[in-house]
């Protein structure tokens, strides 16, 4: 899964979701900030495949925003979804198994 190298907090902005994604080297961040582009994210969270999404770069943070704009509709006193503050939606993510790199997966090369 994604969160062996990475971790990630989500929660909603009105009816938008924030995902922070980041991880603790440098050499990470490289393989981050190339490997989860916006496609790459709408593949591992398909229900963000219709809408607009919004990335930023922090490299100083070695993290990655993404702001998935009307995933919870009008915000959580209406949104359906059972996440509907989106709180859920980092781990989630992180749960997604994708190819990683062997030397990320070393605990020294992650730190």
């Amino acid at each position: 899964p994604l969160g062996r190298v990475a971790g990630a907090r989500s929660g909603d902005k009105g009816g938008n979701a924030n995902v922070g994604v980041w991880v603790r080297s440098d050499l990470a961040y490289a393989w981050l900030a190339e490997f989860l582009r916006i496609e790459r994210l709408k593949q591992l969270l398909p229900e963000t495949a219709p809408l607009e999404v919004r990335r930023y770069e922090l490299p100083n943070l070695r993290a990655l925003n993404f702001v998935i704009v009307g995933l919870l509709g009008e915000g959580v006193a209406s949104s359906v979804r059972p996440d509907p503050q989106a709180k859920s939606l980092g781990e989630w993510l992180r749960a997604r198994v994708v190819d990683v790199p062997e030397v990320l997966l070393d605990s020294a090369a992650s730190r």
